[in-house]
């Protein structure tokens, strides 16, 4: 079977070599980051991490832009300046980003790799004892690019949003008493598609690929860098249920759920062959 992974770079060239001794596995990215032309208020809002008790980041892409811009947070720790702020994140990969920072790793807060479950919700369950009224959250994320404004939203990340997730997290975090400000570290949009890369969508939404979505977002790409395509005989595994029902809003005629881990995608890719 042959699996189109749609994840951005360079995860999707990690996820095809994780997938490549069990199947055929392709990278054809639906998003794309790029860092910000202008870091004056990414700077400003880092020169008060010690006035947060937290700082949640949505992605690795937003922990390296962050310390890109930020390379003295980190250090804070290194002389105590700020032990009482922790770094959340929702998934594994971010976690890694943020000790790859040099953030010590009884700072971070993630949900358990055993739950399989790397979400906002998820993330909730770790840390709301940790969240009073008071309480200051930061939430690092990225922003849809300007150019991408007039394409139609996903049903996960609308247009310059915080997405369904951020969302919900910070409604949960003000119901608390807590109050919650945003900072855009970098920006995502649709990648630039050549003849190959069209070519291979345009075959693989009918020749019975398994198209791999870890976000509703580059779903919601998909009718932009395709129009007018159908979808009415392609098949989608997806990483959360908003990410299945974005698919299914476009199209998809089989949309399958699995959790995030490698061994939950790879049984639920067996399962479908």
């Amino acid at each position: 079977m042959r699996v189109i992974v749609t994840r951005v770079q360079p995860q999707a060239a990690r996820w095809v070599k994780l997938l490549s001794p069990h199947c055929e596995a392709l990278a054809l990215p639906l998003l794309e980051t790029a860092a910000l032309a202008d870091t004056s208020a990414l700077q400003a809002v880092g020169r008060h991490w010690p006035d947060y008790n937290a700082v949640m980041f949505v992605s690795s892409h937003a922990v390296n832009h962050f310390f890109s811009s930020n390379q003295d947070a980190a250090l804070l720790y290194k002389g105590h300046i700020a032990p009482e702020t922790r770094a959340w994140c929702t998934g594994p990969g971010t976690h890694t980003a943020l000790l790859a920072q040099g953030l010590p790793a009884q700072k971070v807060d993630a949900p358990p790799v055993d739950g399989g479950q790397f979400d906002s919700e998820a993330l909730w369950q770790q840390v709301q004892g940790q969240v009073g009224p008071g309480a200051r959250v930061l939430i690092v994320r990225g922003d849809t690019r300007d150019d991408d404004s007039d394409k139609p939203d996903s049903a996960d990340q609308p247009a310059a949003t915080p997405g369904v997730g951020r969302d919900w997290l910070a409604q949960t975090l003000r119901q608390a008493g807590a109050e919650v400000d945003f900072v855009v570290a970098y920006q995502r949009g649709a990648p630039v598609w050549g003849p190959a890369e069209r070519a291979l969508a345009t075959q693989a939404a009918s020749d019975g690929s398994l198209w791999l979505f870890s976000s509703a977002e580059a779903v919601g790409h998909l009718s932009s860098l395709l129009p007018g395509q159908s979808w009415a005989q392609a098949r989608a595994l997806a990483t959360h249920a908003r990410i299945a029902q974005a698919a299914r809003d476009l199209g998809f005629a089989t949309v399958c759920e699995s959790r995030p881990t490698l061994a939950h995608v790879l049984a639920s890719i067996e399962s479908l062959a």
